[in-house]
């Protein structure tokens, strides 16, 4: 009963946010299939790049940051630039869990080794017993009951790390899907990872990936909105995607693929590490999210306690702070879901919060920001909009999936 409450209130904020259209049409069936898609585990990892964040926001130790939490891993990673504070908000009830679960972690599991066997391994029995006598006691009850409770599968939450967590959730089942598919027509992504220079793993991906997009199976799925739920893309938002190159959705995921397989060396770079074998690599020296580098661990270890997490709408947040309270805005990729009613809405409370300076981050399907034309121009007047910044932080985003990575700067 308290797992089916947890549901039901993530279908409630996830559908107030998602939900545009007449149940009835075929948009509006579309969106609650992704309603309930959503309301369990979506993103064990979060898929924007804190290193391109955390430069672009400028983080100074006065700042208190308001971000969606998602996986957790930025919200973390955060810390390493010392904010005074960071309230992190999110829909799903799950990811709420998830990030109360790597604080808890990060304030009491004994060292690093511990803590980056626990999430960055995720794969060891010890990891449930560790949860159970060092991460448990302080805990509140409602994340107790989710890692505690059973998913759909009928298997413990909790045992998720003790077999991998990166192939659960929404996200790992559709990378997981996507590794099937590929071995369907021969191909094992895997052999990316094995790529030792950029021409090698550009090679894999001309003879090896790029083909299977012209496969007519390959190309019914891709076609079908529901296929990219996975991805956390909800209809409006694939919609977007379809838009932003003449070749259609198609063009735009091989494109995005393309940059994710051949734009960085795999060796650096976590995000194609989950995206090709489904975990971080072993070993020292490794590409991980920072608040998985031992480099850092006494400092997330030291801050953690400076994050505040709440199952909520971010612009309901907003709308219970003070004027001129808050200094760095983290949107993720939550815009491209919302109407301009809502799109207005969060950014008269962004503004009104919003101290002298202040910094707002969010990430696009398509290339362009979202803004211009649907944001009320005596509100988008007030911010400064960092184009030639933002175009460099896209081409530098490693995560590889979203057109764009849009800065503005509060004036005056």
């Amino acid at each position: 009963m308290a797992g089916l409450k947890l549901h039901r209130a993530t279908t409630a904020k996830v559908g107030a946010a998602v939900q545009q259209h007449d149940g009835a049409s075929k948009a509006g069936m579309l969106e609650r299939a992704f309603t309930f898609a959503f309301r369990g585990l979506v993103y064990a990892q979060i898929w924007e790049d804190p290193v391109v964040d955390m430069e672009a926001l400028a983080i100074t130790p006065d700042c208190h940051v308001v971000t969606i939490a998602s996986g957790g891993c930025n919200v973390l990673s955060y810390l390493t630039a010392d904010p005074a504070r960071i309230t992190a908000v999110d829909l799903n009830t799950a990811h709420v869990a998830l990030n109360r679960l790597k604080i808890a972690a990060a304030l009491h599991l004994p060292d690093h080794a511990t803590f980056h066997r626990f999430f960055g391994e995720a794969d060891d029995r010890a990891n449930v017993r560790v949860y159970m006598q060092q991460l448990r006691p302080h805990l509140d009850e409602v994340t107790q009951r989710y890692w505690e409770g059973r998913d759909v599968m009928g298997r413990r939450r909790i045992r998720g790390f003790a077999a991998n967590i990166y192939k659960r959730g929404l996200l790992g089942g559709f990378i997981g899907t996507a590794h099937l598919v590929a071995r369907l027509y021969g191909i094992d992504p895997r052999e990316m990872l094995a790529a030792a220079t950029i021409e090698e793993q550009r090679r894999v991906f001309e003879t090896r990936l790029a083909p299977v997009f012209d496969k007519g199976f390959v190309r019914w799925l891709m076609d079908q909105p529901a296929s990219l739920f996975g991805l956390g893309i909800p209809p409006a938002q694939y919609a977007a995607l379809s838009n932003d190159d003449p070749g259609g959705i198609r063009a735009v995921l091989r494109g995005r693929l393309e940059k994710l397989a051949c734009d960085f060396p795999v060796s650096d770079n976590y995000f194609a590490q989950q995206a090709f074998g489904r975990r971080y690599a072993p070993g020292e020296g490794q590409s991980v999210p920072p608040y998985l580098d031992p480099a850092h661990h006494a400092d997330i270890a030291a801050r953690a306690g400076r994050i505040d997490v709440l199952h909520a709408n971010l612009a309901e947040h907003l709308a219970a702070l003070p004027a001129a309270s808050r200094d760095r805005y983290i949107l993720l990729d939550a815009q491209d879901w919302m109407t301009d009613e809502q799109l207005n809405t969060l950014w008269s409370e962004i503004t009104r919060t919003a101290k002298p300076g202040a910094r707002v981050l969010f990430r696009t399907a398509a290339a362009p920001s979202l803004l211009p034309g649907r944001v009320a121009d005596e509100l988008l007047d007030r911010w400064e909009y960092r184009e030639a910044d933002s175009l460099d932080y896209t081409a530098r985003d490693r995560s590889s999936i979203y057109g764009g990575v849009h800065l503005y700067v509060l004036k005056g």
